[in-house]
């Protein structure tokens, strides 16, 4: 990683680690979540605020983790189309592998009523086809009858931030990338960070250097980018002026 973020790898060692079994006092698995994009520029400038007040995930020696991860979908992107058309009520089906913990597992998370709901069980490994016992717990928290399949790959390194005292993580998102038959799609150039919180407290130190910066949150969604990367055929109406942000911090 020191290669590849060299701007930022002797920052994070201002930061005083917290290990992820510290960490369980701010799981967060129901919660207000606020996205900001920005240029990657300026996140050496962000690291050196933040180190004042924050600890850093330290996993295996690692400060930034890598993420891999498989989006399902129904066949005719039903999870997409909601998040597109503004239904309160949706749902994000994933496997996610944490790299550096060798850890798998199928995440469903249900946003309802401006909150995030996650859960999730261990798996070994991806499942390109889900076993009957992921597809089973996909319909036992999604609803009975509900079919997915695989949509898309997505990658990207994680630095996770922690500030006990407000119960509150922060989670910023670099050099991602997506991929599905072949074709490939990458965006080096942001920063997507997102600010997990019990409620949302706009005096924490990261909210007011958003404000400070003029960096409004945008509810920018990894896998609605993805898809729009990937599957022209698809509307995309609503997210337009998310491409045209990402677009214009390039």
């Amino acid at each position: 990683m020191q290669e590849k973020f060299p701007d930022i790898f002797d920052q994070l060692s201002s930061f005083h680690p917290i290990t992820l079994a510290e960490m369980d006092s701010v799981k967060l698995m129901n919660r207000t979540d606020t996205k900001f994009v920005f240029e990657r520029s300026l996140l050496p400038e962000l690291m050196e605020a933040l180190s004042k007040e924050y600890k850093v995930l330290n996993v295996n020696g690692n400060r930034i983790s890598a993420y891999k991860t498989l989006y399902f979908d129904t066949p005719k992107f039903k999870f997409y189309m909601d998040h597109h058309n503004g239904r309160e009520n949706r749902f994000k089906v994933r496997i996610r592998n944490y790299v550096e913990s060798d850890l798998f597992f199928l995440e469903i998370k249900n946003k309802k009523k401006g909150r995030t709901i996650k859960s999730r069980i261990r798996l070994d490994d991806f499942e390109m086809d889900l076993t009957n016992k992921s597809a089973n717990y996909v319909e036992e928290v999604v609803g009975s009858g509900t079919k997915v399949e695989a949509k898309l790959w997505n990658s990207f390194n994680r630095i996770t931030l922690v500030q006990e005292k407000i119960k509150e993580r922060l989670t910023l998102d670099l050099g991602l990338s997506f991929s599905w038959n072949e074709i490939e799609k990458r965006y080096d150039h942001i920063v997507i960070a997102e600010l997990k919180q019990e409620n949302v407290n706009r005096e924490s130190l990261f909210y007011s250097l958003m404000k400070k910066h003029e960096i409004r949150p945008s509810g920018m969604s990894k896998y609605c980018v993805g898809v729009i990367s990937l599957f022209a055929e698809l509307k995309y109406n609503v997210f337009k002026e998310k491409l045209l942000l990402i677009e214009k911090l390039g």
